[in-house]
């Protein structure tokens, strides 16, 4: 069949954001290291799937800050910090936070009753220890909530960047589950009461309860290079 047939072209944007989250996570949990480069052929030969995603799907990532582009060397894997961790915590925290805020004066019953729902399902995926559904049914929830907030322009700045956060790492880190539980319930009990500031806190909160766990982890994986909290240089 040919490829330039419009139902072939379709999905390519898809398969570049595959190849997007797939290398995003691999940056994330150590395997591509910084200062390490990935080569477009090899890539799309690991991958069985031709050049042109994986191009689309690298210039994606040298744009959020992940890579950059080295003439005929290829795509070099940039350092991670502790305070890029965090600033992208922050930032989710402020947008988050003012989506859910809103999100209390605009939420209905049976909007209620379908994030409970799927807490319900993400708190039996965290149990059963179901990675790839406890990822999607966390994005779920976020996703509601921004979308009851009823501010698409808050609700694209956040999806942005959301993709900077190694979503798939937070439910391997010790304790996390736990305490996304109890962070989500504040938020659902907000809503319910229709309180927006304790909405926007608790969201707030959620976020920036991250940073800490979240960098330790990719500190212990070598992902970040751990600081001396007296000299503050790189040990």
């Amino acid at each position: 069949m040919s490829t330039n047939s419009e139902p072939q072209f379709a999905p390519r944007p898809q398969l570049s954001d595959d190849v997007a989250r797939f290398v995003r996570r691999r940056i994330f949990d150590g395997t591509c290291r910084a200062g390490e480069y990935l080569r477009l052929d090899q890539l799309a030969a690991d991958l069985g799937i031709s050049v042109t995603p994986v191009r689309e799907a690298l210039l994606n990532l040298c744009s959020e800050g992940l890579l950059v582009q080295q003439p005929r060397r290829g795509f070099m894997v940039l350092e991670l910090t502790a305070r890029d961790v965090a600033d992208v915590a922050n930032v989710q925290a402020f947008i988050g936070g003012e989506l859910a805020a809103r999100a209390a004066g605009n939420i209905s019953g049976e909007q209620l009753a379908e994030l409970r729902s799927i807490q319900d399902e993400l708190e039996r995926a965290y149990l059963g220890g179901d990675l790839e559904r406890t990822v999607r049914l966390n994005h779920e929830f976020h996703r509601l909530v921004n979308v009851v907030g009823d501010s698409p322009k808050l609700t694209q700045f956040m999806s942005g960047i959301t993709r900077y956060a190694p979503e798939s790492v937070f439910p391997t880190l010790s304790g996390w589950p736990k305490q996304s539980t109890k962070d989500h319930r504040r938020v659902i009990a907000a809503l319910e009461r229709g309180d927006g500031d304790a909405a926007r806190s608790a969201m707030a909160e959620h976020f920036t309860g991250g940073v800490t766990p979240l960098t330790e982890h990719l500190v212990e994986r070598g992902v970040i290079v751990a600081v001396d909290p007296d000299t503050k240089n790189a040990t």
